[in-house]
């Protein structure tokens, strides 16, 4: 089962999705006027400001933290840690490269996602990729298409690699059988996911900040200790991202291939930039300044803090610690705990641990709402969700006995088939979302709060709902 995942993994992400992912990032930047470097400044602004929204509605840093709970958890930790075992270091240059290029992706998708979105009429919205493919494109098939894949890659895959990856982390730092640890982490995720999409706001506003906040605070530690080390880790990363050190002994084609394919798909397990997940969080906003292009910019800076600040943080903590040793049995999150325990000491696996927890949890949870959020479109029915819901309970209570390989593998090419229908779509509609965010960059220019008209784009005005985006919306 695993070497026929691992085939059919290899062909879409090796074959065809790097290619289309990198493409559609250099498209967008080049198209956009590279707004991830010219508008980062604003963005971050915006970040800042964006608590500015009545408590009716859920604002744009609650939907910002909503998605990077999404973003940061065991991409972060045992994504990285993996992606070093069997890339090498060259595959974080290419975690690098994919995260700048991503960036202007995810304010495409983001900014799409704002357009298309539902109202629900409580103060709350929802949309996502599934929306604006059925709206924009008029392809109601291909959404229900691309509903499947996430609710089978997030619902169920991801959360059952968050589920395990927690209860290895905990088993190893305070040896705490794996199979518990599974019934626990249900029992307290039913806790938040019946209350909805308020619920998981609220709890991601709180636990976000403070757990990426303090894995940082760590991770700057161990590097301003081995600072005298950095210039050897930089280059280390860059020779093994080029073959450099391959060149020497034979190998280096498939050194490099191997690198760049891991970046990318780690790369993109970690930020999701145009992999079409937070979009369904970026939908929930009520943005400040109110135009769509407001949670696109925003959602820019998730993709930054996850890849160039979380996911090089665990780069170096393994890099500098020396633990890194292709004949070691060591892979995962039990990776990133050895080689913080190099560092602090005892201390190490146990904040891991801890951070995983966090980082994971909170990933388990909005994980669910991506794949709720897209089991109402295909069918609104309270038993149909009550199902989902019971089923994801039990996934993270199975996810700790399953094998990781096995769950990863069947992660990547679930990740990989709605990855390549979002990015698809994204060119297609590339035109009219990029007139909008050319809006955008406009008003900023003039030195005016941007302001969104939709009778300014007739064919906008046509395909989004009627009660979004209007007088009574704001």
């Amino acid at each position: 089962m695993t070497s026929l995942l691992n085939a059919a993994n290899s062909f879409i992400s090796g074959n065809i999705l790097i290619y289309v992912l990198i493409g559609a990032g250099i498209l967008f930047t080049l198209r956009s006027g590279f707004i991830q470097f010219r508008l980062f400044g604003y963005a971050a602004k915006s970040l800042v400001k964006s608590r500015q929204v009545d408590r009716d509605h859920i604002s744009s840093f609650q939907a910002f933290c909503t998605s990077l709970a999404a973003r940061v958890g065991t991409g972060n930790l045992a994504g990285v840690a993996a992606a070093l075992s069997v890339g090498g270091p060259g595959a974080i240059f290419w975690m690098w490269l994919i995260a700048l290029l991503g960036m202007a992706t995810s304010c495409i998708e983001n900014t799409l996602a704002q357009i298309y979105k539902t109202n629900d009429h409580d103060g709350t919205y929802r949309g996502g990729p599934a929306y604006y493919i059925e709206k924009g494109l008029g392809q109601r098939w291909l959404s229900i298409i691309f509903s499947i894949c996430l609710v089978i890659t997030f619902g169920f895959a991801f959360n059952a690699i968050q589920s395990k990856s927690i209860a290895e982390a905990v088993e190893t730092a305070f040896n705490i059988d794996q199979k518990y640890m599974g019934l626990v982490i249900a029992v307290v995720a039913s806790m938040i996911i019946f209350g909805g999409i308020r619920s998981i706001a609220r709890f991601a506003e709180v636990v976000v900040p403070f757990m990426a906040l303090a894995y940082i605070v760590v991770a700057l530690g161990v590097v301003a200790f081995n600072a005298a080390e950095l210039p050897k880790v930089f280059s280390l990363i860059i020779s093994h991202a080029f073959g450099l050190e391959s060149a020497i002994g034979g190998g280096m084609g498939y050194a490099v291939k191997s690198a760049i394919q891991q970046g990318v798909q780690r790369g993109l397990f970690s930020n999701e930039a145009g992999l079409g997940s937070s979009p369904n969080a970026a939908a929930t906003a009520t943005p400040y300044p109110h135009h769509p292009a407001t949670q696109g910019l925003i959602s820019m800076v998730g993709v930054f803090v996850d890849t160039i600040i979380i996911c090089s943080a665990t780069a170096f903590i393994i890099l500098l610690s020396g633990q890194l040793d292709p004949s070691s049995q060591m892979e995962g999150i039990t990776l990133t705990q050895s080689a913080l325990h190099t560092h602090v000491g005892d201390f190490g696996p146990i904040f891991v641990a801890i951070a995983i927890l966090l980082f994971a949890f909170t990933s388990i949870i909005t994980n669910y709402y991506y794949g709720e959020t897209n089991l109402m479109l295909m069918k609104q029915n309270k038993l149909l969700l009550m199902f989902y819901r019971l089923l994801v309970l039990a996934i993270l209570i199975v996810g700790p006995v399953a094998e990781l390989p096995v769950l990863f593998s069947f992660a990547d090419v679930s990740m990989s088939a709605m990855a390549l229908v979002n990015l698809v779509t994204l060119l297609l509609l590339s035109g009219i979302v990029l007139k909008v965010v050319k809006d955008f960059r406009e008003q900023v220019k003039m030195g005016v709060e941007p302001v969104f008209d939709r009778k300014k784009f007739p064919f906008l005005d046509k395909t989004m709902d009627k009660d979004v985006w209007d007088d009574t919306s704001k």
